[in-house]
This record gives structure tokens, C-alpha cells and sequence, in this order.
């Protein structure tokens, strides 16, 4: 048993240096970005701004996979699923990661920590709280006062149930004791849209579904979900001036699965964070309304654990009251 026990410590310390050495070639091929949501959307803007920014960096190809369903939960899976080599990557989003795993409406097969290795965030969008032209409301606060005189009366639209401007409205709602009517769509764009046809309400729209909007005066904007105002409508307040410690911004990010290697995931997340200073990079998000971010895999981790503890109590309240 020790003549065994012998041979396999020596055959781990024989491996390890031809380990590392395979992971300080990393990559000798090329590397997979799989996308979860569908071509032509800003997960997917940003996936291929992503995959071309690395794959100069790195000098081997980055292909974009679009695996879009449930959600994000199907490409995410599929991330999670694949060869931890260091070859397959998930531009994930908050939705899939810190909200759906905790739905017990949703059909999600990993835990987002146990199963996924943080890499670094790439960008951030807050979203633009927006109400129809009609309305006699002109600020936030006054969208408070209003529906608390007319419980039941507002509706709003959002990108889904269980989505995450669903889930910002539903906390918006926990902390002003308003009572609104969610009506879903199939998407923020669908949403949005809603609004300017007058279908809905309002809204807490991503920047990229609101903010060409609100900039055209097809609605009007009350109001945004990040810490500080946006340069994007710098004159617009932010929710928490109003709602105390309210900030709600979605983000895209790079995951691995659970077990690629830790110089590989380092290696990575170096790139992404020269990639937050890039000026071309950093123009092509700002139209979208967007933000470059920079965070190491272990400020990453800390953000989700975050998440999780803002959201799974809220989701879990939303499954008892139905």
C-alpha cells in the first residue's frame, strides 16, 4: 500500500512541472465564448467585443457560440458542463447567476459558485426608471405619492417574469410599499416599447432598451437604478435619492467551469482588466449606454455572494404570496 501510495506522489510531482508548462503555453488552440441569449442582443455586442479584444491579446481565435433558452440557463449550463481546460468560457449575466438558480420556478441544474469560476466582470448597465408621456407624474418621488393613492391602478412592464427588471420593480415595491401589476413581455425591447405605446404604464428598463428612448422624448425618464448619476443622462436623479441604498445594475461577465486552472482564470482576467481602458472599447459600450469594469476573480465572487443575498430572500417572498 505504501509502495503505491509512493508511486503516485512521485507520479504527481513527475506531472506537475509538464502541468504548468501546458498551462504557461496556454492557449494552443483556439478558445470558445459561449453566449447564452441569442445573436444580435448586447450579451452578444458585447461577447464579440470581448472575443476580439482577447483573442489580440492571446493571438489565437475566440469563437462566439450563441446557445440562447430558459433564459441564459442553457448556454450557462453548457459552460458548466464543458472541459475545464481552459477553452470554454460563459459571457454570463446576472440572471442566470445570482437570480434563476434560486427561482424554484426555474429548471436550474448548478450552483453558480460550486459549478463556475468567477473570471472578471467586463460591463455594467444600470436601468432607467420610465413612465409614458401621459402620466401626471414628473419624478419618482411623485410615481410613489401616486400609486400609494391608486393601489393596484399603475402596471409595469418587464423583460420576462423572473427576469431582472421584473425582480428590481418587485424590490422597488418592498421598499415604498406601493402595489403595482406586472404585465411580462418576451423581452426589454418589448417592454420598452410598451411604454411608448402607452400598453403599460412604466418600467425599469435596461439603459440599452431606454435610453434611445428617453433621449427621442418618446418617454420620460424618472429616474436610474446605479450608484451615482449617469453620465448617459446626467440629468436624470438616481433611485436611492429618493429610495435609500437602492442600486440595481446588471452586468456581463466571464466564467469558467468550476475547475479550469487557476494561472489560466488569472491570465484571463488580466486581459479583461487592460480591456476596461480601452478606448475603443470603452466607446463602443458608452453608446450602448454601458460601463467597462474592472474587478479581479475574487472581487467578482464577492459581487455575486452579494447579489444572492439582495435577491434570494425577494425571489423566495414572490413564490409564497403567488
Amino acid at each position: 500500500m505504501k509502495h503505491v501510495a509512493g508511486l503516485v506522489l512521485s507520479l504527481g510531482i513527475a506531472l506537475a512541472p509538464s502541468m504548468l508548462r501546458a498551462q504557461d503555453a496556454w492557449p494552443t488552440r483556439p478558445i470558445t465564448f459561449v453566449v447564452p441569449y441569442g445573436a444580435g442582443g448586447y450579451t452578444d455586442l458585447v461577447a464579440r467585443l470581448t472575443a476580439r479584444y482577447v483573442e489580440k491579446a492571446l493571438g489565437k481565435p475566440v469563437i462566439v457560440d450563441n446557445r440562447a433558452g430558459a433564459g441564459g440557463i442553457v448556454g450557462t449550463q453548457a459552460v458548466v458542463n464543458a472541459a475545464a481546460d481552459g477553452y470554454t468560457f460563459c459571457v454570463c449575466s446576472i440572471g442566470a447567476i445570482s437570480t434563476a438558480p434560486f427561482d424554484p420556478n426555474q429548471k436550474v441544474g448548478y450552483d453558480p459558485l460550486r459549478d463556475l469560476a468567477p473570471v472578471g466582470v467586463v460591463s455594467s448597465i444600470a436601468q432607467v426608471v420610465i413612465v409614458r408621456n401621459d402620466q401626471p407624474v414628473k419624478t419618482l418621488a411623485e410615481l410613489v405619492s401616486y400609486a400609494k393613492a391608486n393601489p393596484g391602478k399603475l402596471n409595469y412592464g418587464s423583460n420576462g417574469a423572473g427576469g431582472l427588471t421584473h425582480y428590481s420593480v418587485e424590490l422597488f415595491q418592498a421598499r415604498t410599499g406601493i402595489k403595482v401589476v406586472h404585465i411580462p413581455f418576451k423581452s426589454g425591447a418589448l417592454s420598452t416599447a410598451a411604454v411608448v405605446s402607452g400598453e403599460v404604464d412604466f418600467s425599469f428598463a435596461n439603459m440599452t432598451d431606454g435610453l434611445p428612448q428617453v433621449k427621442a422624448g418618446s418617454v420620460r425618464g424618472l429616474a436610474v437604478t446605479s450608484l451615482n448619476r449617469s453620465p448617459y443622462l446626467p440629468d436624470l436623479p438616481t433611485v436611492n435619492e429618493t429610495v435609500p441604498d437602492f442600486v440595481v445594475e446588471t452586468w456581463n461577465a466571464i466564467m469558467a467551469p468550476s475547475k479550469t486552472p487557476e494561472p489560466i482564470i488569472r491570465k484571463l482576467s488580466e486581459i479583461l482588466i487592460k480591456m476596461a481602458d480601452d478606448p475603443e472599447v470603452k466607446d463602443i459600450m458608452g453608446k450602448a449606454g454601458a460601463d467597462t469594469v474592472k474587478t479581479t476573480p475574487e472581487q467578482f465572487r464577492a459581487q455575486i455572494l452579494q447579489e444572492i443575498a439582495q435577491w434570494k430572500p425577494l425571489i423566495q417572498e414572490i413564490t409564497e404570496r403567488k
